[in-house]
């Protein structure tokens, strides 16, 4: 069962009534009524929250515990909303970063029917044993160590029961709540939180399908399939289903475990470059990293290979944004503050509203205090993040895809250096991005660029004259119409509509004072001294509608 936003507000209020009466009383209990007020929900307020915990607790807190409060999908959106500190304040990142999955582990029996649903009578022949011992518990799934009728040692990730319900009522609440703070609380706009929800669906809509996490493992398999360093789980298709995840049983010891450094014959030093050098690889060669890369999905082996675990979030990045990453990390080591500006210009959506010598000085004010230090004391995940702030405030929308970059590069640091203190990742990175840089000129990346401009230029050509036949057929229809749109047309229409009245009264004056000037002078041969009455009478008018012609120029905006 997938995922699905409603789209229609009337079938979402209907729906979730209940679910949004308790989000907008939890929210209300710590101090946020007001807010229920401003978007029109203050009629699902039963009661009025007196003696809150306002005054004990600052806004960033209270909102955190209201996540806390609501559940697997508050939790989660915390969680998503602590990498993004280009769209919230730093205070909430700090909360928000505290959000983990507290989740009491589902009842043994409770697993061994979900399993007998997903597999009916296939179940006893598969699985030997199951341990009902439970490895890790989160708000998605629980997972358990098993036992194969092959004799495979393997884990099993099984979903909870109704969670996907439960979050789809959450999502659609959600898309409704931020559809009404972008309407009544016009200060939430430049966080943009219609954008947020959508992109927390897609986030969710990923994780909880375990079959697109069984094809992310298969293709990191298939990219460190020649190193025998990095040790990737084999992912049991045949037995994983949208609930159930079936993985090979890793023996390395997670690095959440304070043993995992003290095995025989660990090289801190070898693992820490090697870590690196598999999420550079990623980065840099591949396009495909692991997007959630804490301690206990990295585990470490005696003869100091490394094994990795959870691609339930993966990020992508294309060549361009490949480029824009390594240009990025070698501008921070050289403090070159334009051209890191420009590659968030070019990187971001078109727009000309950006002072990008305004955003340099800003850039340089943020990473100058670290000119000096050794690369080790510099964390260049999070100064990369403070800069998408800054970006943001300079009207740049940042790709999620570069967000969630920054996200893995600021876990990667901290893996190191818990790893080995005197850990430089700056270093290592610098190399790998000025590889990079050289291969954008090697001749035969030009020549495969050169031959993939020419392939695309000819197909243009080619469909030129077909395209250029249709366009004179359009214009010859008897049915088209040509349209113009355009800018502050408004403005332009008034614009139009004074000149061309001060032109008719220009014309009639004139027209007034040429009538008066003929008929003096054929009616008497001493027009200035003997004035005819009509030649005055027109004369007064051309004067009068002169004075309204000037008045009319000089008041108009």
């Amino acid at each position: 069962m997938a995922l699905e936003l409603k789209r229609n507000p009337l079938r979402r209020t209907l729906q979730n009534a209940g679910r949004l009466k308790t989000i907008v009383s939890v929210f209300a209990k710590h101090g946020f009524s007001n807010v229920a007020e401003r978007i029109k929900l203050g009629r699902f307020l039963i009661e009025r929250f007196i003696g809150t915990d306002m005054e004990r607790y600052s806004a960033p807190q209270r909102v955190r515990m209201a996540f806390e409060e609501l559940g697997p999908t508050f939790v989660k959106l915390g969680q998503v909303l602590a990498t993004r500190p280009d769209l919230v304040p730093t205070e909430y990142l700090e909360e928000f970063s505290q959000l983990h999955d507290r989740v009491q582990p589902l009842p043994f029996d409770t697993i061994k029917e979900i399993l007998k649903i997903e597999y009916g009578q296939r179940c006893d022949e598969i699985f030997e044993s199951i341990d009902p011992n439970v490895l890790g518990s989160a708000s998605i799934a629980q997972v358990h160590k098993a036992r194969l009728k092959t004799g495979d040692d393997v884990v099993i990730k099984i979903q909870r029961p109704g969670i996907i319900k439960t979050i789809d009522d959450d999502l659609n609440v959600l898309y409704m709540l931020a559809e009404l703070l972008h309407k009544y609380v016009p200060e939430t706009r430049p966080f943009s939180p219609i954008a947020i929800v959508d992109e927390f669906f897609k986030t969710l809509e990923l994780e909880t399908d375990f079959i697109v996490e069984a094809n992310n493992i298969r293709r990191f398999q298939q990219n460190f399939k020649n190193d025998s360093a990095v040790v990737i789980p084999k992912v049991y298709l045949d037995l994983t289903t949208e609930r159930i995840l079936v993985l090979e049983f890793l023996k390395g010891i997670p690095l959440s475990q304070e043993t995992s450094l003290q095995q025989s014959g660990v090289n801190k030093e070898e693992v820490v470059k090697k870590a690196l050098q598999i999420y550079l690889k990623m980065v840099f060669t591949d396009g495909l990293f692991h997007g959630d890369l804490h301690a206990g999905n990295f585990f470490i082996y005696p003869d100091n290979r490394i094994g990795l675990v959870d691609f339930g979030v993966v990020g992508r990045l294309n060549s361009r944004t490949q480029t824009v990453v390594a240009s990025q990390l070698l501008a921070l080591a050289k403090e070159d503050y334009e051209r890191l500006a420009y590659e968030y210009v070019d990187l971001a959506p078109f727009t000309d509203q950006v002072n990008v010598d305004l955003f340099a000085k800003e850039l340089r004010e943020l990473i100058a205090p670290y000119y000096g230090l050794t690369l080790k004391n510099v964390n260049m995940g999070r100064l990369l993040m403070s800069s998408s702030s800054i970006a943001t405030r300079h009207g740049l929308a940042v790709p999620t895809e570069l967000m969630m970059f920054f996200k893995s590069l600021v876990a990667i640091e901290g893996l190191g250096r818990k790893i080995n203190p005197q850990f430089e990742p700056l270093a290592i990175a610098i190399e790998f991005s000025s590889e990079m840089i050289k291969k954008q000129i090697d001749p035969t990346k030009m020549a495969s660029d050169m031959s993939q401009i020419f392939r695309e230029s000819r197909h243009l050509i080619n469909s030129l004259p077909r395209q250029f036949s249709m366009l004179i057929r359009k214009a010859n229809s008897p049915q088209h119409a040509f349209k113009l749109n355009l800018q502050n047309m408004d403005e332009l229409k008034r614009s139009l509509e004074n000149s061309f009245s001060l032109l008719f009264l220009g014309i009639v004056t004139a027209s007034l004072i040429i009538s008066a000037s003929m008929i003096a002078q054929h009616t008497t041969q001493d027009p200035i001294h003997q004035m005819p009455i009509l030649s005055l009478i027109l004369y007064s008018m051309a004067g009068v509608l002169g004075l309204v012609g000037f008045y009319h120029y000089i008041r108009k905006p």
